[in-house]
């Protein structure tokens, strides 16, 4: 199993829940990204390409596993932050 996702990162939970607002009021989530993520994918809108099982940290995995594509995640901690993710694809 494969998945496809985006994310923002950021390292405060106050400014993710506020930008997951945004994204409920339809907001793009790629230009979130650009504008607000730490991580590097942001200059892609956050995306994360195609990545497999142990790819990811456990806390970001197991939220995309239990998504359906083309959703958006709650704000989801991990050891590098604050993440909101789409998932944008699956594959076996």
């Amino acid at each position: 199993m494969e998945w496809k996702a985006s994310h923002i990162l950021v390292k405060d939970r106050a400014l993710a829940e506020k930008i997951r607002k945004q994204l409920q009021s339809g907001a793009p989530f790629a230009e979130l990204a650009r504008r607000y993520s730490t991580c590097p994918s942001k200059s892609k809108g956050g995306d994360l390409g195609w990545f497999g099982p142990g790819k990811m940290v456990a806390e970001f995995e197991r939220a995309v596993q239990r998504m359906s594509s083309g959703g958006t995640s709650p704000v989801v901690r991990t050891q590098f932050g604050y993440h909101l993710i789409r998932k944008t694809g699956q594959r076996e």
